[in-house]
């Protein structure tokens, strides 16, 4: 028996590999924070700010529980009576990850390990607002007590960036993503209006639509843009010609209306378009497919979007996303492609290794739970490369979520270690350490091209 293999006898090979990663930076290149939060920096006010304000991973917990909505998202209500209601939610919330996130939450962020419950609600609320105060705890507070080094918001293309543009902080780099929803909705020319006034190109059709969407581009590049993003519920299955795209354009800006058929072309052309403007300026494209977006339209029209109403969606034909990522041939960008329907996994990451570049996506939102994670790497590990996956992100509104990252590379190190328990054959320790250290950390950086 060698050295090392006595020494792992000796101790939990999970909570060796835990070790060597639980301290390093965090880049969470897919995320909604607000850029303005972040360059306003003002502290918080109380911990049901922190909690709740827009988390709506508890906001559906909530509403699970029966929570009347006054004090998940109403105004009548204030931050302690909806803290003191996610209280007595929380506690018995077994095998839901929010749990787990929350203790990790409460130690990070105000150093308590006393569990919170209709019980202990008032006690923590005292406690943590204490220490909120004394230590002025504000959004880039909280980023440096989680090691974050980088961090991607999500910008529609029309945005100002003003706020990225004024945030300077030698300590987190904080960057633009280039989100396309709303411009591929095309429901009418209101949209088109709006690009037309932030680009300074007047848009008669698809070429001037194509040269003020690269206007936009250049300007999410020289704010350092690294990512796009696009996640509409409806993914194309079709691509239209360039002639006809350039008619479809046309007859929105006449104000004309468009079919369902004309307007999925339309997006299928503008899939390719971008992907091929992304090449160009070394932006990853990344891709979500697999949501159901709104389906309950009075909370839609009530509460509004990104409330916690969205839900798993139907699988997408694999040929579509085929046809398109063929069709952007030699000018295809370095692509990250999540689902939401883990029923998608087989497919989606056996076509990533049809295209080099093309990655597939962590567990993502519905699938960030323990099992998920686990499904997701074991997919992985058996149809790719379990070494190159670009690794966690938050996909958050919340400050305090980064500690979801030490709750990744938990599930992680033990995921890995179960291959020196079941006697992997040629394992060597140092070679899942570098594969740890590379999940959680320098895949993405290396990617992105952070020194």
């Amino acid at each position: 028996m060698s050295n090392i293999e006595a020494y792992l006898n000796d101790f939990n090979v999970d909570e060796l590999i835990f070790d060597e990663i639980k301290d390093l930076g965090i880049i969470d290149y897919h995320n909604h924070l607000d850029p303005k939060e972040i360059y306003l920096d003002k502290p918080f006010e109380n911990i049901g700010e922190m909690l709740l304000k827009t988390d709506h991973y508890k906001w559906r917990l909530m509403r699970a529980y029966g929570v009347d909505e006054k004090y998940i998202t109403g105004s009548e209500t204030t931050y302690k009576e909806k803290f003191e209601k996610f209280a007595e939610v929380v506690s018995t919330a077994y095998g839901n990850p929010i749990k787990k996130w929350l203790e990790l939450e409460l130690y990070t962020f105000f150093k308590i390990k006393t569990p919170l419950s209709k019980k202990t609600a008032t006690r923590v609320w005292a406690r943590a607002n204490k220490y909120i105060k004394e230590n002025r705890l504000s959004p880039r507070k909280c980023l440096k007590l989680t090691n974050v080094e980088y961090v991607a918001t999500t910008d529609d293309v029309c945005d100002s960036l003003e706020y990225h543009a004024k945030i300077d902080d030698p300590d987190i780099l904080v960057t633009p993503t280039f989100r396309t929803d709303m411009l591929m909705e095309f429901k009418d020319s209101s949209y088109l209006e709006k690009l037309e006034n932030v680009s300074g190109v007047q848009i008669g059709g698809i070429s001037s639509l194509e040269k003020a969407l690269n206007e936009r581009i250049r300007f999410f590049k020289s704010h350092k843009c690294s990512f796009s993003d696009i996640g509409i519920e409806h993914f194309p299955r079709r691509i239209a010609a360039r002639e006809e795209a350039d008619l479809t354009i046309k007859k929105l800006l006449a104000g004309e209306a468009i079919d369902s058929n004309a307007r999925e072309g339309l997006q299928g052309y503008l899939y390719v378009f971008l992907g091929r403007a992304y090449y160009d300026n070394n932006i990853i494209m990344q891709i979500h497919i697999g949501a159901l977006r709104n389906p309950n339209t009075r909370a839609l029209e009530t509460i509004g979007r990104d409330a916690g109403f969205d839900s798993v969606g139907d699988v997408i034909p694999i040929r579509a996303l085929a046809d398109i990522l063929d069709q952007m041939g030699e000018k295809r960008p370095k692509a990250i492609i999540y689902t939401l329907n883990p029923a998608m996994y087989y497919p989606l990451i056996t076509l990533c290794g049809s295209f080099p570049g093309c990655m597939p996506g962590i567990a993502w939102w519905f699938n960030d739970h323990e099992r998920g994670i686990k499904e997701y790497l074991q997919a992985v590990s058996e149809l790719s490369h379990i070494g190159v996956i670009p690794g966690m992100l938050t996909d958050s509104r919340s400050f305090l979520s980064f500690s979801r990252h030490t709750y990744f590379r938990e599930i992680l190190a033990e995921y890995l270690s179960s291959f020196y328990y079941d006697g992997e054959v040629n394992f060597d320790y140092y070679d899942i350490i570098k594969i740890a250290k590379d999940i959680s950390y320098y895949n993405i950086k290396n990617l992105i091209g952070l020194k």
